[in-house]
């Protein structure tokens, strides 16, 4: 069964505090970048949305999410007892040079 999954290509920083960091210190400063640094705040705000709006089983209700995710672990569970199973059938053993 295929997953329609989407891959994350590399790991992204969703850390508010340094852009607010960035923006306390042009507040304290006077610095007329702070109207740069709420916009970089902003952006990285609307992606953090977008990335969660794409995310998948959002639009499920908590309850449809708990079955589902119930239903998974007992396939993982069921999966694990049949790997347990064949590995006790020894099948995988290899044999030794006599």
């Amino acid at each position: 069964m295929a997953s329609a999954v989407p891959e994350v290509e590399e790991a992204e920083d969703y850390s508010f505090l340094p852009i607010i960091h960035d923006i306390i210190k042009c507040m304290d400063k006077d610095s007329p970048d702070v109207l740069q640094e709420l916009n970089k705040l902003k952006t990285k705000i609307q992606e953090a949305r977008e990335q969660i709006a794409a995310m998948p089983g959002v639009d499920m209700s908590p309850a449809l999410q708990e079955s589902k995710l119930r239903m998974l672990r007992e396939q993982v569970q069921t999966k694990n007892q049949l790997l347990q199973k064949y590995k006790s059938l020894c099948m995988f053993d290899i044999p030794k040079p006599s």
